[in-house]
């Protein structure tokens, strides 16, 4: 009787414990795509926003100065005065210029092909031109 009881404080069996591991399998496949697809989505928002937040510092730039950074001044010249601007009034960006948020710089250029500047983001594939760009003339 004595080694009945034992065997049952023992803890978990062989069998019980690949049960679990299969449920928590099963678990994390029908989960682990519905996470990962709000990830992307969110990744593209958050593009999306910074881009916004770059064009309201970009014309709060161009209201002091009468022009828009260079392409060569690039995104920096809102956090960093560059050359001799008289009327330079920053930064207009409370933080530094970060990457987007697939870890790539934001590609800016002035003047741009679709107006007075063009700021892009690759997006996931990282690769000019395509459908995931996310630009800042849309």
């Amino acid at each position: 009787m004595n080694n009945q009881r034992r065997r049952k404080q023992e803890g978990f069996t062989l069998i019980e414990l690949l049960v679990v591991i299969i449920i928590l399998g099963l678990l994390s496949a029908l989960v682990a795509p519905k996470f990962f697809g709000k990830v992307d989505k969110a990744k593209l928002k958050t593009a999306k926003t910074q881009i916004e937040l770059f064009g309201s510092a970009l014309d709060e730039f161009r209201l002091d100065n009468g022009r828009y950074p260079t392409t060569a001044e690039g995104l920096e010249a809102l956090r960093t005065k560059p050359g001799a601007l008289a009327n330079w009034d920053g930064p207009y960006l409370p933080k530094q210029i970060p990457q987007d948020p697939w870890g790539r710089p934001y590609v800016y250029t002035s003047p741009g092909d679709h107006g007075p500047y063009d700021l892009i983001s690759y997006g996931p594939d990282g690769a000019a031109g395509g459908d995931s760009n996310i630009v800042s003339w849309q």
